[in-house]
C-alpha cells in the first residue's frame, strides 16, 4: 500500500476567496451519502467515517465511488466494530482514509492485515502530525479539514492523474461552499464572542472552540474521559457541577455530545437547564447521514451562535 503522511502547504488556483483557515476559496459541492453511484472508470474509494467520506465524495464527483462506513447516528463511532463486510471494501479499495488517533483502530487493522498492493491510504492523524493519543475529532478543524482535503486532492490526482483539472475544479468548488456554509460563521463568532466561557460534556468541541475563540471552562479530565468512555474523576464532576451552578456568569452555553450520552452526561445536561444554561448537540457522525459535512457543521454552528446571541440578551 502507498501511505500518505504529509502536510499540505496549498494548491495554487486563481479564485475569488478569503483564506481564512489556511484554506483555498470558491463555490458548491456534490452531496455525500454512504455511497456513491459506481460506473467504469471510477476511483473506488472507502472513508472509515462518513465525514471525511462526504468530503472526498464532493472532491472526487463523478471519478469516485465512495463507501462510508461509521454513519449510524445511533452508534457511539469510538465503539465501532468492523464486519466482514468492512474487511472486503477497505481490501478492494484503491484509496482508504482513516482518521487514525485511536478513533478507527478497526480500520488500520484491516489495512494492516491486507497490506493491499498499490492501495493509497490517506490516515488524517499522520498527515497532521499528531500523536496516537491526540484529540481524534479532527474534522472539528477547520484548519485539519483544510489540510486533510487538499491532501485528498493530491491522492485522487495521483490516483487518476488524466482527471487533474475535473479535480481541480472540484477542490475549488469545495473549499468555497465549505467556506460560505460554516467556516466564516466560525470567525463570526471569533470575531464577537473571543473569550466567552461555555462548557462541554466531551472533547470533541475543544477544537471549533479554538477556532471560534470561545474559552471551554469545563475540566479536560471530564471531557476526556467521556469521550474514551471512562468515568470521570469524581473532582472533575465537582468542578463541572460548581461551573453550572454560577449559571451565566460562569457558562454561557452547554454543548453536548449527543453520541456519547450517559447518565452523568444526562445528569450535567439537566442542571445546565436547571440554571437557565442553554445547551446546544453536536454529533460525532453526519446527522442526517444523507446530508454533506458542511450542512451538517453549518446547522451546529447556527444553533450555537443562537445560543451565544439570545445569552448576551439576556434572553
Amino acid at each position: 500500500m502507498v501511505k500518505r503522511a504529509y502536510i499540505v502547504s496549498g494548491i495554487v488556483l486563481v479564485i475569488v476567496g478569503v483564506a481564512a483557515f489556511g484554506g483555498i476559496y470558491a463555490l458548491g459541492g456534490h452531496g455525500s451519502g454512504t455511497t456513491t453511484s459506481t460506473s467504469a472508470g471510477q476511483i473506488q474509494v472507502v472513508a472509515a467515517e462518513n465525514f471525511w467520506g462526504s468530503l472526498v465524495s464532493q472532491l472526487g464527483g463523478s471519478r469516485v465511488n465512495v463507501t462510508s462506513i461509521v454513519s449510524d447516528p445511533n452508534t457511539d463511532p469510538h465503539e465501532y466494530e468492523s464486519n466482514p463486510a468492512n474487511a472486503i471494501a477497505v481490501t478492494n479499495a484503491q484509496f482508504v482514509i482513516v482518521n487514525g488517533a485511536g478513533y478507527d483502530t478497526w480500520a488500520l487493522d484491516i489495512l494492516s492485515a491486507e497490506n493491499t498492493p498499490n492501495q493509497v491510504v490517506l490516515n488524517v492523524q499522520e498527515l497532521l502530525g499528531q500523536p496516537i493519543d491526540a484529540n481524534p475529532h479532527f474534522w472539528y478543524s477547520p484548519y485539519y479539514v483544510n489540510m486533510t482535503v487538499a491532501a485528498m486532492y493530491r491522492d485522487l490526482v495521483e490516483i487518476d492523474p488524466t482527471a487533474q483539472a475535473y479535480f481541480r475544479q472540484q477542490y475549488a468548488n469545495l473549499n468555497a461552499s465549505l467556506w460560505q456554509s460554516y467556516m466564516s460563521y466560525e470567525l463570526y463568532i471569533k470575531e464577537h464572542y473571543s473569550g466567552v466561557p461555555v462548557a462541554s460534556t466531551e472533547s470533541i468541541f475543544v477544537y471549533m472552540a479554538n477556532a471560534t475563540g470561545l474559552d471551554i471552562v469545563s475540566p479536560a479530565a471530564f471531557m476526556n474521559a467521556v469521550a474514551e468512555g471512562n468515568d470521570p474523576p469524581a473532582q472533575s464532576v465537582a468542578q463541572f457541577e460548581t461551573l453550572l451552578q454560577g449559571g451565566n456568569s460562569s457558562v454561557r452555553v452547554l454543548i453536548y455530545n449527543e453520541q456519547t450520552v450517559t447518565p452523568l452526561t444526562q445528569s450535567i445536561k439537566a442542571e445546565a437547564a436547571q440554571y437557565q444554561i442553554p445547551t446546544i448537540g453536536v454529533t460525532e457522525t453526519i446527522q442526517p447521514s444523507s446530508a454533506t459535512f458542511q450542512a451538517w457543521m453549518q446547522g451546529e454552528i447556527y444553533n450555537l451562535i443562537n445560543a451565544l446571541d439570545a445569552q448576551s440578551l439576556g434572553e
